[in-house]
């Protein structure tokens, strides 16, 4: 089940016959104007009803079998060469980080009744809309190319892939703890992707993004998120026996542009 509306239909009835919950963002972060308002509504609509979805869990007769939170990478701090797996340390030097933090403590259950799971989902790539949504445009015209200098990372994930993961997490019931969603190959910077995208859709992509033009749109921190990245590999997804329909970027970008 995914999703929590605030209409006064409660968890508390709903928990007696689900076996399994999970939690998706909210409020996107690039849909509106970044101001203290729309801060707060990215805040409350992670963290307050995640905490309220955890409590009434956490009070069930018969509480679900699994609890699976999709968070993000946004966890684990921007680097040029630093690799993180599900162990790396992370988590507290800025706004998103932060919210990740924050976020995954308020899903945590106490004891060890209903089986706990965390995604750390990269960049979702997939047909109608999201990230790729927001790039063909430029592209197709011949217009696209690295943002700003190129050589951040750029973490991704087939949107198979990551309900995959989903399902492997709900069904095995070996796993538990946190999972990397991305991609085996998501080791990719954005100067990388941007050639790969502009191949799949025979297109040249060298023109680039300016870092200022990014801060000037989106304010300094979300264009953090654009600006730079991280090299995160999935180890323990792997581990815990997942299997990727889309490992490779050529791949699954021509499966989304076919």
């Amino acid at each position: 089940m995914q999703g929590f509306a605030r209409n006064g239909y409660g968890w508390e009835r709903e928990g007696r016959v689900c076996a399994c919950i999970k939690r998706r963002f909210i409020s996107p972060v690039f849909s509106c104007r970044w101001n203290e308002a729309f801060q707060k509504e990215v805040i409350s609509s992670r963290l307050e009803t995640t905490h309220m979805m955890a409590t009434a869990i956490a009070k069930a007769p018969q509480p679900p079998q699994a609890w699976v939170l999709v968070t993000g990478v946004a966890y684990y701090q921007p680097s040029l060469t630093a690799e993180y797996d599900e162990d790396s340390p992370g988590g507290d030097f800025d706004f998103f980080s932060n919210l990740v933090t924050k976020w995954e403590a308020a899903a945590r259950l106490p004891g060890d009744s209903t089986r706990q799971v965390v995604v750390r989902s990269g960049v979702v790539l997939g047909r109608g809309g999201g990230a790729i949504g927001h790039m063909l445009l430029p592209f197709r015209l011949g217009l696209g190319g690295p943002i700003g200098s190129g050589h951040q990372f750029f973490p991704w994930i087939h949107i198979g892939d990551l309900a995959g993961i989903l399902v492997h997490a709900l069904e095995a019931s070996h796993v538990q703890g946190v999972l990397n969603g991305v991609a085996p190959a998501s080791a990719t910077t954005n100067a990388e992707f941007a050639r790969a995208l502009g191949t799949a859709l025979g297109r040249p992509a060298f023109i680039p993004f300016p870092s200022t033009v990014v801060r000037a749109i989106f304010g300094q921190e979300r264009a953090i998120m654009l600006l730079e990245g991280q090299k995160v590999v999935p180890r323990r997804t792997l581990a815990a026996g997942y299997q990727y329909s889309f490992p490779e970027l050529g791949v699954a970008l021509k499966e989304i542009i076919a």
